[in-house]
């Protein structure tokens, strides 16, 4: 990604994550796209949480890890439920 003010942008592997309801039941947009992103120009990185069924993606939430996230890094959302049926 490359903005009006020359930044450049990597994002990683982005992940969806469903909104709960109480039936469990959901439209396939329904919930979160998340993903790290790294700006080469001032070294920072960010995890964004980005609503699903918005067609620009609006980020909910920006946070800013203490560190630099490395290129590369993976992410994996796994519900309680389905952890719990592995331990």
């Amino acid at each position: 990604v490359v903005d009006c003010m020359k930044r450049v942008a990597t994002g990683g592997e982005p992940y969806f994550v469903p909104k709960k309801t109480e039936d469990g039941e959901c439209d396939e947009d329904d919930g979160y796209v998340m993903t790290y992103i790294h700006d080469a120009t001032t070294g920072e990185s960010k995890f964004l949480v980005m609503d699903a069924k918005s067609p620009e993606l609006s980020v909910v939430a920006a946070i800013r890890p203490p560190r630099r996230v490395p290129y590369g890094f993976h992410g994996l959302y796994v519900s309680k439920k389905q952890l719990s049926s592995v331990f």
